[in-house]
């Protein structure tokens, strides 16, 4: 199914790069803190886009690849506090998956830093505009994403 999220477009420049990040959220905890993080006018880095999941236990490998492919930058996965998961161990899962992944960007030269999981509650809104920009302010210093340079404007298929 293709990511909902779309960010392949022009040419990335360096100078002025901006990062885009895509941020995949629990529905229960994660995704309400970034609701309340708006409700309290706590502001973050606009370069995130939210994507809402019920449990991050079931994000899959290839849809946190996809959202690489299709231009983001950086990606999260954002999840409930380890231990409070609505579905058991759905997040603990995920931290699995996302090690996993995160090995396989290291040796694919994508760079395992560029993808990162999170636990928060759902009145954590403040962490998760600490979290959105945290990962701003480490995609930046990375730079764009090596698949950006090698696509040079042209969108993956």
């Amino acid at each position: 199914s293709p990511c909902p999220v779309n960010y392949a477009g022009g040419a990335v420049k360096m100078k002025g790069f901006e990062p885009q990040i895509v941020a995949f959220c629990c529905l229960n905890c994660a995704y309400s803190a970034a609701d309340l993080a708006g409700s309290m006018r706590r502001q973050y880095a606009p370069n995130v886009r939210i994507v809402e999941i019920p449990c991050t236990g079931a994000i899959d490998q290839g849809v946190l690849l996809q959202a690489f492919e299709e231009g983001a930058d950086g990606v999260f996965v954002a999840g409930c506090l380890e231990g409070d998961c609505r579905y058991q161990q759905g997040n603990i899962r995920a931290k699995k998956r996302l090690k996993a992944l995160q090995k396989i960007l290291d040796e694919t030269g994508l760079g395992g830093e560029r993808l990162e999981m999170f636990n928060l509650s759902a009145a954590m809104g403040v962490r998760f505009a600490e979290i959105a920009d945290e990962m701003t302010s480490r995609i930046r210093s990375l730079g764009p994403s090596p698949l950006k340079r090698k696509w040079k404007g042209s969108a993956p298929e």
